[in-house]
């Protein structure tokens, strides 16, 4: 364990009525303390559960990947402002660590070609090949096997998308493997009821105010799961539905 506890202050807030201060879940939730070596943040989008999780990563000194050139049309001056806002604890010192985000990935691929272009070293910190040359879920297992071996904190935004069932299984393994061996701290955003399965993580519900523990039996995701693959064939049959199913 690397980092124990987040504070977040409200009453520093600088609006009460503009994302993301204005979520009940950050003017309600006062402490998260972090347990185990894996920790999932759950909910629906728009939670708060990745606004955290940025946050947390900025307030460690963990820097956060972005492409540039590109603009927006509405900007929220305060959208990346949380973290002035909580405090972090470590158990000793602050750790290097990394954040990975499904959304820019991409663009840290193509920057690592053509720093590679000009040092063909720096592919050996990724699995030894172009991670471009890859595919998508190919290239995250390179990425994830290489940067999770270094001890230290890793910030992770979905990092199921474009891995396969089989792939999650493998990354799941990775992952237990780091956490156990005391090298690694996780702190995973996620919709994936297989990820979840990590054995002694901690997963905290978004849609719980303020947020909270949750067994992994009780999450959505595995409810969910479990009843569809039980009897697919009804979740298929008109009139059926997610939403009908949650009455």
């Amino acid at each position: 364990m690397h980092l124990n506890t987040i504070q977040i202050d409200p009453a520093r807030f600088p609006v009460k009525d503009g994302y993301p201060f204005h979520l009940k879940i950050f003017q309600e939730t006062k402490r998260i303390d972090l347990k185990s070596p894996v920790t999932f943040f759950i909910g629906e989008n728009g939670t708060g559960k990745s606004t955290l999780l940025q946050a947390v990563c900025r307030k460690a000194g963990v820097h956060i990947w972005k492409s540039s050139g590109r603009t927006r049309f509405n900007s929220n001056p305060h959208e990346e402002t949380l973290y002035k806002y909580i405090d972090i604890r470590w158990t000793k010192d602050p750790v290097p660590g990394s954040y990975f985000g499904s959304d820019i990935f991409r663009d840290f691929t193509l920057a690592l070609d053509e720093w590679a272009a000009a040092d063909p070293g720096q592919l050996n910190y990724f699995g030894g090949k172009s991670l471009v040359s890859q595919s998508h879920g190919q290239s995250l297992m390179s990425y994830f096997k290489s940067r999770y071996k270094i001890p230290g904190i890793y910030f992770l935004d979905e990092p199921e998308t474009a891995l396969s069932p089989r792939s999650q299984l493998e990354f799941l393994e990775l992952m237990a493997e780091m956490a156990e061996a005391g090298h690694a701290q996780f702190i995973v955003a996620t919709h994936s009821p297989l990820l979840l399965a990590c054995p002694g993580a901690d997963i905290l519900s978004f849609d719980n105010i303020p947020v909270r523990p949750i067994r992994y039996e009780d999450t959505e995701y595995y409810r969910i799961y479990r009843d569809f693959l039980s009897d697919p064939e009804s979740w298929l049959k008109p009139g059926s539905s997610v939403k009908r199913r949650k009455q």
